[in-house]
This record gives structure tokens, C-alpha cells and sequence, in this order.
């Protein structure tokens, strides 16, 4: 027998063990990589030798109405995604709330420093320096 009927049938069989909820090997998990081990064949085997097993297996598993466990998997990743999108667009919101009363503030305390450097430009008209008094050349 060739190599690849060989693994062909040993692919099938184990199908049948998965599907029948007996695994040998596996974890019986509704996975190319469990089908792969239950058939005691590398997983590309089944992802580039023989895809028409591969899908095969995945109509088989439909077909009983349940969903494979990869399938399972990416939908709560799916799930899980959209929720980190909607918390990132949150705080993205609250961030350009908050850059806009930051620049608002910046604005007024810039404007509040250049009014303030105005007033120190200007001679100060409630110091009168005493008559008679000379600053000591020790300060």
C-alpha cells in the first residue's frame, strides 16, 4: 500500500474515532491538529496533501449540528476583539476630551505669563527708594 492511501485511511478511521467521540490518541477535540494526531500523520498532511479530507471532517462536524473548535475559538476571539475596540475607541474619546481642555489651559496660562512679563517691564510705581540710602556693595 502507498504512503498516501495508507494515511488516507488511517485519516479516515481516526475521523471516525473523533466523530464517535472515541479518540486513541487525541483529545478528541473537533480540530485538524486532533484529527492529525488521531491519525498518527504530520497536520500538513491534512492542510496540503489531502484537503479534500480536511474538509471532509469539517462538513461532517456541521453536519451533526455542532461547530469545530477552532471555529468555537476565533468567534471568543471575535468577541473579545470587539470589546478591546470599543474600550480603545472609549479612552480614545476621553483623550481628545482631555487634549482639548489641556491646550484650552495651556492657552490661558500663556496668555496669563505674557500679561504678567508685561507688568515687570514696567518701573514699579509703589517702591520709593530712600533719600540718602546707598545699597552695600556686600549684597
Amino acid at each position: 500500500m502507498s504512503p498516501a492511501l495508507d494515511e488516507r485511511g488511517r485519516i479516515r478511521a481516526a475521523m471516525d474515532r473523533i466523530l464517535a467521540g472515541n479518540p486513541e490518541r487525541s483529545n478528541g477535540a473537533l480540530t485538524i491538529v486532533a484529527l492529525a494526531l488521531e491519525a498518527d500523520v504530520p497536520r500538513n498532511a491534512l492542510t496540503q496533501r489531502h484537503l479534500d479530507l480536511k474538509n471532509e471532517f469539517y462538513e461532517k462536524v456541521r453536519a451533526r449540528g455542532q461547530t469545530p473548535d477552532n471555529e468555537v475559538r476565533l468567534r471568543k476571539r471575535i468577541v473579545k476583539l470587539k470589546e478591546l475596540r470599543a474600550n480603545d475607541t472609549k479612552e480614545l474619546t476621553q483623550l481628545r476630551a482631555d487634549v482639548q481642555g489641556l491646550v484650552e489651559a495651556l492657552t490661558t496660562l500663556a496668555l496669563e505669563n505674557q500679561q504678567l512679563r508685561e507688568q515687570l517691564a514696567l518701573p514699579a510705581a509703589n517702591v520709593v527708594p530712600f533719600p540718602g540710602l546707598r545699597p552695600s556693595p556686600h549684597r
